[in-house]
């Protein structure tokens, strides 16, 4: 009897010991072929990406000039509250005269 009930004991103890190796982890298995796999998706995944990108911002930057759009004073935009801290306090950080119209229209018109 003290062995039965020993034994059933050491079967709880046992299934509730921690294991050893996390079978779950990425170190576990498949080590020796991933730094292959990496180089291999580099190589033709995403260089290729990167050349395709650059090929499509090339044939697109030489499409042409673009016509602004009219200016059309809508109250709700370019507001200003208080001036901006540089320059003349009209103009963003960024400011484009030829895209970026000031509240009273754009500059060059």
């Amino acid at each position: 009897m003290a062995a039965a009930a020993g034994s059933r004991v050491f079967g709880l103890v046992g299934r509730f010991r921690p294991q050893l190796a996390r079978p779950m982890s990425s170190g576990g298995h498949g080590e020796e072929g991933s730094a292959r796999m990496w180089k291999a998706l580099t190589y033709f995944v995403a260089l290729p990406g990167v050349g395709v990108s650059m090929l499509n911002v090339f044939l697109k930057s030489h499409h042409g000039e673009h016509e602004r759009p009219e200016f059309v004073a809508y109250p709700h935009l370019r507001i200003r509250s208080k001036p901006f801290p540089w320059g003349d306090g009209n103009h963003t950080l960024f400011h484009n005269p030829h895209v970026n119209p000031l509240p009273t229209g754009y500059e060059d018109e």
